[in-house]
């Protein structure tokens, strides 16, 4: 498994919906509302052998009201 945290930004006034979309999908690890350039943090748990792009824009990608992401991968440093 990888995990992997994507900050969403929505378009003006779509926070709440984007991020009820989200949870209904049930994709996800943990959610947050953020301050900042990004309004939504979002962690992931991609399966083993997931490709991690085709799985964010299969999964992701299509609710409406995002308007960008921003993906950071992560590694096991210990």
């Amino acid at each position: 498994m990888q995990t992997v945290f994507v900050q969403i930004r929505c378009k003006p006034g779509t926070t709440y919906d984007v991020a009820f979309k989200i949870v209904l999908k049930e994709i996800h690890a943990e959610l947050y509302s953020i301050s900042g350039e990004y309004d939504l943090l979002l962690k992931l748990i991609i399966p083993e052998g997931e490709d991690i792009g085709r799985y964010i824009n299969d999964h992701l990608l299509d609710v409406d009201g995002i308007e960008r992401t921003v993906t950071t991968l992560t590694f096991k440093a210990f």
